[in-house]
């Protein structure tokens, strides 16, 4: 009964007793109908007791009916008290968890179940989505995030609470703090201030520190450096890996406990007096360490007391500085003797070193150079003496040569000087952070270039423009070099030629024209025989198309081989005709001197008759004259001896000619017949009225000549300059020695003779009166030529318009020359 007092205590109770209330009387309503259907079968004396069943179940439901809305009320007012109580407690619990900034997070079987976030803008990083609150190793740092999911790991599988102090990825901190509470677990995420901010901050300098000197100590167990260090008493408190080795130990602790030290009492004491005046001690000493002694550097720093220690081994670095010192120092001497100036900046820009090359090139003091100057001072005080080159914009040109100290592009440029020079620039980024420059004077350079290039220009053109056919066969017997004759004599493609083909090729193409096996085998054994043994060879070959070709195949001092062709045919036409020529023309001339002479002679007799008449008439024999008839005889007297000395001359070059000339060698005296060749042709002047002006140096007596050649010269030279000088005019004749030899000059005053005429003076039947009324043969000049050269002299010929003519002849004077020639 109490339990049903109970049930009907609670709306839930209630519903139940009324639902079972219902099944009973539902059921009792099926029973009695089913006991009145049996009844009413069996007979009517049950009527009355199925009645009374169905009136009690009537009375009971209606009972049961007029109680459920009561017990429905009931109920609803107890539920209705309970939702009130709970949704107080519901706002209490959410006054407390709204009492602060936090984030809370609950989860039931280690799933979410409810995020709850509170305002926490003044925490940098922290996500304000909930998805994204829970992914904590995207908005935590890794050490956080580790630290965090640690504590929930062993929240969730003991229950284990933890509070820890994480840091955002932003730099901010947080408290997170995790409960668990029945299946139930909660995380409050709450911002720190005050002295829990501090203490955040702390923690995590302490575990950078502690990361520092765990990476640091690391790092120097790694190094094969022994390193210490020592607390304020001078105990070692650490010392790595090195040092232990060093010291013969076999751990850290062995070391740290005994002590072991590595320097002896001696440096100790002195390395401790030192630190206790300065921060630091440093000093080169021998240490024996693996049974060798090395020199090394030990260097100690003091730390608030404390101190650090390292030695490093420097033998090999001593060593090599040394080494270094000795190749840096044949490195400059030999720098100092190259041909292109150098100098080395530092990283500072300033000058370390420069050759003699540098400062020649410059012109540069070398006390100034001495004193380090920077690139920048040094371009400045080129400029200032004029010798850079023009630029437009001198700032940005300065920029440019230093680009190598900015890491750019290696610098190369021409610098044109204003006094003609060309310099070549390059400059190179050294791996210590400075620049080495290079200076090259290469205007004798490009000029020989220049001259070169042009001269191969020139060979070129002019190799295309020969007429005849060349080609250059290098040492591995193809074609070097060629040009259009080549390829046109021998109808080759010029697309061939240029591809280098060799000689057998070239002379296989070849045959075609002129298929002689013997002369290309020679031109091949040529080309691709042994350098020493190699031979030239030359000659002519005549095609079937009847021209003739001239070939010539030349070894060169380099090992390649020239050969040339040459079409000659037509040269050998006209050599042919030329031959043919000359011969009638010897034959004519031959001839004509026969002619000449015999004429010559022929006429003599009947001249010499004539003049013997003419003398006679003159004589008292045949009586006396008139004036008149004087007169006529002159007259024939004086041409007969013109046209006999004509004779006489074109008898003397005839025998000339026909080498029967001989010459008298004797002594001669210059004064004597100097005066017979003058009065020789004294009656001549006189009735020109022209004057005679000898001049004989003292010096001058005798020479060794045949006397009357010597005389017909200067007869011939006196008559041209009577015949070509005015009325009133002086001759002048002079004779001095001259380097062996005695020289007369015969001068006039008349017309002269004009430039394009003096080539041809000395030849014979060259006859011009050029305005005067002489009129020779023209052999007068050509005779004195002849006799003067067969006495081995000279002949010279000045002559000037309107001035006036000189001829100047040379005999030696002691005859040597034409006993030379003789011999000769």
């Amino acid at each position: 009964m109490s339990a049903l007092r109970a049930m009907a205590a609670s709306p839930r109770g209630e519903l139940t007793l009324l639902f079972a209330a219902s099944c009973a009387v539902v059921l009792v309503l099926v029973l009695a109908i089913a006991i009145g259907g049996s009844a009413w079968i069996n007979g009517s004396h049950v009527r009355l007791v199925l009645m009374t069943c169905v009136a009690t179940a009537l009375a009971v439901a209606g009972a049961i009916l007029l109680g459920v809305p009561q017990l429905v009320f009931r109920a609803d007012q107890r539920r209705l008290a309970e939702v009130r109580r709970l949704q107080d407690a519901l706002a209490a619990s959410d006054a407390i968890v709204n009492a602060e900034p936090q984030v809370v997070v609950l989860w039931e079987h280690s799933m979410p179940v409810r995020i709850a976030v509170q305002s926490l803008a003044g925490v940098a990083g922290l996500p304000t989505d909930a998805n994204q609150l829970q992914m904590f190793g995207h908005w935590l740092d890794k050490a956080s995030a580790d630290e965090l999911k640690s504590g929930l790991d062993g929240l969730f599988t003991m229950g284990r609470p933890f509070n820890v102090i994480v840091r955002t990825t932003a730099g901010a901190h947080l408290e997170a703090d995790g409960r668990a509470f029945g299946a139930r677990a909660m995380l409050r995420l709450r911002g720190v201030t005050g002295h829990r901010r501090d203490l955040a901050r702390l923690l995590d300098q302490h575990r950078e520190l502690n990361r520092e000197i765990l990476a640091g100590r690391t790092l120097l167990d790694s190094l094969p450096v022994p390193t210490w260090f020592t607390d304020d008493q001078g105990r070692i408190t650490w010392a790595n890996g090195a040092y232990v080795t060093a010291v013969g130990a076999e751990r850290t602790s062995d070391v740290v406990q005994l002590p072991v030290e590595l320097l002896e009492a001696r440096k100790r004491d002195k390395a401790k007096a030192t630190l206790a005046k300065a921060p630091r001690y440093a000093e080169r000493m021998p240490l024996v360490i693996n049974g060798q002694m090395h020199a090394y550097d030990v260097t100690i720093v003091s730390l608030d007391g404390a101190s650090a220690g390292v030695a490093m081994d420097v033998e090999a670095l001593a060593n090599a500085k040394v080494d270094a010192e000795r190749r840096t120092a044949a490195y400059d001497r030999t720098l100092h003797r190259v041909a292109s100036g150098v100098a080395i900046y530092g990283r500072d820009q300033k000058l370390a070193f420069f050759n003699d090359a540098y400062r020649a090139i410059w012109e540069l003091d070398a006390d100034w150079l001495s004193g380090n100057p920077t690139v920048e001072e040094t371009l400045d005080r080129l400029r200032g003496l004029s010798r850079l080159p023009q630029v437009p914009n001198y700032r940005e040109w300065k920029l440019k040569v230093m680009t190598a100290f900015r890491g750019g592009d290696q610098y190369e440029d021409w610098w044109h000087l204003l006094d003609g020079r060309t310099i070549h620039v390059s400059a190179e980024l050294r791996p210590d952070g400075g620049v080495t420059y290079l200076f090259d004077d290469v205007t004798q350079r490009l000029a020989l270039e220049s001259r070169f290039n042009a001269m191969i220009d020139v060979q070129r053109e002019t190799l295309d423009s020969l007429k005849e056919g060349v080609a250059v066969f290098a040492p591995d017997g193809r074609v070097q070099l060629h040009n259009k004759a080549f390829a046109q004599i021998w109808r080759l493609s010029r697309k061939m030629l240029s591809e280098g083909p060799h000689i057998e090729e070239v002379t296989g193409q070849c045959r075609v024209l002129y298929d002689d096996d013997v002369i290309w085998k020679q031109m091949v054994a040529t080309v691709t025989g042994i350098s020493d043994r190699r031979a030239g060879i030359d000659g002519q070959l005549t095609r079937a198309d009847g021209s003739v070709i001239a070939y010539a195949a030349t070894p060169l001092p380099d090992g390649a081989t020239l050969i040339t062709f040459a079409d000659v045919t037509d040269a050998r036409r006209a050599e042919r005709a030329l031959i043919e020529r000359n011969e009638a023309l010897v034959a004519a001339d031959r001839m004509k001197s026969q002619f000449v002479g015999l004429v010559s002679y022929q006429m003599r007799s009947p001249l010499t008759n004539i003049l013997g008449y003419t003398e006679f008439m003159q004589g008292p024999h045949v009586g006396p004259l008139n004036d008149k008839q004087r007169e006529y005889l002159g007259d024939i007297e004086g041409s007969s001896k013109t046209l006999l000395a004509l004779i006489d001359d074109i008898i003397d070059l005839a025998t000339i000619d026909a080498g029967g000339l001989e010459l008298k060698m004797t002594p001669v005296t210059a004064r004597s017949v100097i005066d017979r060749a003058v009065t020789d042709v004294r009656e001549r002047a006189n009735r020109a009225r022209i004057g005679f002006d000898v001049r004989i140096s003292p010096e001058v007596e005798t020479f060794v000549a045949d006397e009357v050649r010597v005389r017909q010269v200067l007869f011939n030279l006196l008559s041209n300059a009577v015949g070509f000088s005015k009325h009133g005019d002086t001759i002048q004749v002079a004779a001095w020695r001259e380097r062996g030899m005695i020289a007369i000059a015969v001068e006039d005053q008349g017309v002269g003779v004009p430039l394009e005429q003096q080539s041809k003076v000395f030849e014979r039947f060259e006859s011009k009166t050029l305005g005067s009324k002489h009129r020779g043969a023209g052999l007068g000049l050509s005779i004195v030529k002849k006799l003067v050269e067969l006495h081995g002299g000279n002949v010279t010929f000045v002559s000037e318009p309107g001035r006036g003519t000189r001829v100047t002849v040379r005999f030696p004077e002691s005859g040597v020359g034409v006993l030379d020639a003789e011999a000769a």
